[in-house]
């Protein structure tokens, strides 16, 4: 009986070598693919477990890589790292299409059933995608209720679920209105869920080492976050159609 099988993929993108995780269900059918993105430190072993519980539900999954392999602890060099890139769409999309491109050319995942899940700076990438017309099942964010450019929303083709906290310094009340009007204005078909009393970066564990202000686990909505995930596909893309 075989069961899930993982592996590193390297790839290049934003001017650096990637280094992905990808998740592969039991079977050797073709299977719907998600695309997962971390938050702004960069790819951890949390986004390979959310990877691998994916594949244990049937998907092929790829947590994708921001920062060429380098997970950034340091909250400075994060920032260095992170703000340039998230005042450039195409940058960012770049690097979304690099991973969607190694998703889509294995030859278990159906090129035609994908999905973008993304936290913090990797769900603004998975929005961008979106922005950037790229046909998906459904996207899935995480503290990641970003705008775009004028008129480039009207381009999403799918649903949008949007989580956040609604203690979230980072992304504000008045952030999250500014993302439902252009959600709404370019008809979008979008959900937002407001987690009481959760800070930014919410659904991540506790890490060793310093972060930005207002980060903080909740893990009753960590768990609450990741089945309102798993209900996203679960309604959009699911294993069997």
């Amino acid at each position: 009986m075989t069961t899930m099988t993982t592996r590193t993929v390297e790839y290049s993108a934003d001017g650096l070598t990637m280094i992905g995780h990808l998740a592969l269900p039991a079977g050797a059918d073709r299977r719907p693919g998600v695309l997962l993105g971390p938050e702004g430190m960069g790819l951890s072993d949390v986004e390979r477990r959310r990877a691998d519980a994916l594949a244990e539900l049937g998907y092929v999954a790829l947590a994708f890589d921001l920062h060429g392999g380098r997970y950034l602890g340091d909250p400075e060099e994060m920032l260095a790292r992170c703000m340039p890139l998230l005042a450039d769409p195409d940058r960012m999309r770049g690097i979304g299409h690099a991973a969607l491109d190694v998703l889509r050319a294995e030859p278990r995942t159906d090129p035609d059933r994908i999905a973008a899940v993304g936290y913090g700076t990797g769900g603004a990438i998975a929005l961008e995608l979106g922005r950037d017309g790229v046909s998906l099942r459904a996207i899935g964010t995480v503290n990641a209720t970003t705008t775009g450019r004028p008129g480039e929303t009207a381009r999403i083709r799918c649903p949008v679920w949007a989580g956040v906290g609604s203690e979230d310094p980072i992304m504000t009340p008045a952030q999250r209105d500014t993302f439902t009007a252009e959600m709404q204005a370019a008809g979008v078909d979008w959900r937002l869920v407001v987690y009481g009393g959760a800070l930014h970066a919410f659904h991540h564990p506790p890490v060793d080492h310093p972060t930005v202000p207002g980060v903080g686990y909740h893990p009753r909505h960590a768990q609450r976050a990741w089945r309102d995930v798993v209900g996203l596909l679960a309604e959009c893309l699911p294993v069997t159609e």
